[in-house]
């Protein structure tokens, strides 16, 4: 199935585009829904963090998928549109854009936009997507914005525009093995986290090793000195890349 309208819900001011859409998920909103805010009061990432940045500073958007998958493989309908919102940053300033497992944008080490995916009780998918244009949050957040990286202002919406089309030319692979299957090979190569020795945070414990490959549910695969584990969830930590 390929999404070929896009309907997109305008705001200026909203506490979280996740929760915004994740009701219409919920009222039966078909897919391809799309809600974009100027502002969110109580935008957050990964585990609940807190994140919060001026008006029409960030591209702030969530979108509505239903793809057909089972639990265990939900993480490629989330990697595909972190891959979208990379090739649209190559698309309109030539950004070197790579991905931090599982879902962060970074460049040179330092965040330029995260993704965030929410179940709905009806079993759809909303995927949040915050890409910092003109600010780059506080200095103890490692983060950076494609003015800053690019020397380029680019407006929300431009950006947008480019993240949908580049969401409509991957959506079609969630729709069988083959499919993700080519998705698994560019996020693959997407990965700044691959051949890194990294440590991986998680809420009793933490592991380290080399992160070898991520698996068919998108894990990521970490070579340990106890052997490999696949990490389901967990806070990356960029230690040193590993030669061979």
């Amino acid at each position: 199935m390929a999404v070929t309208i896009w309907r997109v819900e305008r705001l200026e001011s909203v506490d979280s585009t996740n929760t915004h859409l994740r009701a219409q998920a919920e009222a039966g909103a078909p897919e391809g829904r799309v809600v974009v805010a100027d502002y969110q009061s109580a935008g957050r990432g990964r585990h609940d963090r807190v994140w919060e940045a001026p008006p029409r500073s960030s591209l702030l958007c969530s979108v509505l998928l239903r793809p057909d998958l089972e639990a265990d493989r939900r993480q490629w309908a989330v990697a595909a549109v972190a891959l979208s919102a990379r090739a649209a940053l190559v698309r309109l300033c030539g950004l070197r854009v790579g991905l931090k497992w599982p879902n962060d944008l970074v460049v040179d080490g330092e965040k330029i936009a995260g993704v965030l995916a929410e179940s709905s009780a009806d079993g759809a998918l909303v995927v949040g997507l915050g890409v910092n244009l003109t600010y780059d949050g506080p200095p103890e957040a490692r983060a950076t914005c494609v003015r800053r990286a690019a020397g380029v202002t680019l407006e929300p919406e431009a950006l947008l525009d480019i993240v949908l089309e580049e969401i409509e030319r991957r959506r079609p692979l969630l729709d069988d093995a083959a499919g993700r299957a080519r998705l698994r090979e560019e996020y693959r190569r997407a990965l700044d986290t691959l051949g890194r020795r990294v440590r991986v945070e998680q809420a009793l414990t933490q592991l380290e090793g080399v992160a070898r490959d991520v698996d068919e549910a998108g894990r990521l695969v970490v070579a340990t000195d106890d052997g490999e584990v696949a990490v389901a969830a967990g806070d990356v930590v960029h230690l040193r890349a590993v030669e061979g």
